[in-house]
């Protein structure tokens, strides 16, 4: 049995082209976002799987981090994390090839290799990483302010 379990949803009407769709979260942070072929593929106005996942490991990513610092006597004022999620075609479809993460961190008691390392080892250690590694290069810039 899971430790921990988190619940989404996605309803879908029609076919891939001109079809809609929407997804929630349990949580209800998410409810009925709509998303579609325009929004993934064309930027229309909506959501898509690759923003969310690109969401989901900037969040993870910037816990861990913070959680590392913090574990080695850091205080943390503040960390900003884009992340960017790329996809390539692959035969006949798509597929996620890099996730960018570009992190700003204001911390007292670290220097820039030491702030680099700490990013260096969350983009390892995060659940999300963890999900992606051997399938999604982890690309990670460290910024140090």
């Amino acid at each position: 049995m899971a430790d921990i379990a988190r619940k989404a949803s996605a309803h879908w009407e029609g076919d891939l082209r001109s079809g809609k769709g929407t997804v929630s979260t349990a949580s209800g942070v998410l409810n009925g976002a709509q998303y579609s072929f325009g929004t993934r593929f064309e930027n229309g106005a909506g959501t898509n799987p690759e923003e969310l996942l690109a969401s989901a490991h900037a969040g993870c990513f910037t816990m861990q981090l913070s959680a590392l610092l913090a574990n080695h006597g850091h205080t943390i004022e503040a960390l900003d994390t884009e992340a960017t999620c790329e996809m390539v075609k692959d035969g006949p479809g798509f597929k996620v090839s890099t996730m960018r993460l570009v992190v700003r961190g204001r911390v007292t008691g670290s220097d820039q290799a030491d702030f680099e390392e700490h990013v260096r080892q969350a983009a390892e250690l995060c659940p999300m990483s963890r999900v992606m590694q051997g399938n999604v290069e982890i690309v990670h810039e460290a910024i140090l302010e």
